[in-house]
């Protein structure tokens, strides 16, 4: 997702873009998920962990509703930000980096590194994951770089589900492939719409955030965007420094050394003027202790 879509997201600001709507995904209209997979499950111990990192119970069994409970928990704890293209950080797509990275660091992540734990921790209890790319909607209509962002197709025996842990500002529980119509979640109005070419745009409150390819992927293939993200200089995320987090009524968001907190219909920001402020805030807001400060991108530090 894009750094400057999150740092406004409580501002209501996901997209700059209008495009055009020509359908909507019908179930007949999906393609057909990977048959079971198969990829190794977690350790058990690890799935203990990460549930505890989300403060989830393990469910009993793979269930459309058990599945909104994670999905919910891990916004409500895990945080959308980009310190480690910032710090300098390497990113490896990895099961185990990337657990190792949210569950024993304590930290959070962009698209590929949230929905590539994520995945992790389904298929450990018992769901059918699909892994699958998307280009992201800037302005005005035009679509980003193939890769531009991870989502998930998850399977269960009570419906099929967009589930998307990682792209800031999005829906607080998954979304349903079949569901023709608007569907009403916490983060506004969404609707799944077939373009021509039989890709799906993700539409939230009548503007795209991006189109869905339903081809199925492996992690390892999302390695080019990662790389163009943590590097380009097109990027907003090299040009940027976020972390954002859904709350329980809302959504905090440090965007360079500007909190932004939305609560209960509220908002309300500041600029922190010391090192020692910014490393309080990511210490209160988003649980992450930093023995040093990402450097702050020159449109950020000018400000």
């Amino acid at each position: 997702m894009d750094a400057k879509q999150v740092s406004d997201a409580d501002d209501g600001q996901v997209s700059d873009a209008d495009a055009e709507q020509t359908g909507v995904a019908t179930a007949d209209a999906l393609e057909p998920a990977l048959e079971p997979a198969l990829e190794p499950a977690l350790e058990p111990a690890r799935v203990d962990a990460y549930l505890r990192r989300i403060g989830a119970e393990r469910p009993a069994e793979p269930t459309a509703e058990a599945l909104r409970v994670l999905h919910r928990r891990h916004l409500l704890t895990v945080p959308f930000e980009n310190l480690s293209i910032h710090l300098g950080e390497e990113i490896v797509l990895t099961d185990e980096a990337l657990i190792a990275k949210i569950v024993d660091r304590r930290r959070g992540g962009f698209c590929y590194e949230l929905n590539g734990a994520f995945a992790a921790l389904l298929r450990s209890l018992g769901y059918r994951v699909t892994l699958l790319q998307a280009r992201v909607y800037g302005a005005p209509g035009k679509l980003g770089i193939p890769y531009d962002h991870l989502a998930l197709r998850v399977d269960t025996a009570d419906g099929v589900w967009l589930a998307d842990v990682g792209f800031g500002a999005h829906s607080l529980y998954p979304l349903a492939f079949d569901e023709p119509g608007d569907q009403q979640d916490p983060g506004g109005v969404f609707r799944i719409e077939q373009v021509p070419n039989g890709d799906l745009d993700i539409v939230q409150n009548g503007r795209p955030e991006y189109r869905l390819d339903q081809r199925p992927r492996e992690l390892d293939e999302f390695r080019v965007g990662a790389w163009y993200h943590r590097s380009s200089p097109d990027s907003n995320f090299t040009r940027s420094l976020v972390c954002s987090r859904a709350t329980e009524d809302g959504r905090v968001t440090l965007s360079g050394r500007q909190l932004k907190i939305a609560a209960g219909g509220e908002r309300r920001a500041a600029v922190l003027k010391t090192d020692d402020e910014v490393r309080a805030a990511y210490r209160e807001h988003f649980g992450i202790v930093l023995d040093r400060l990402p450097d702050l991108p020159k449109r950020q530090a000018e400000r």
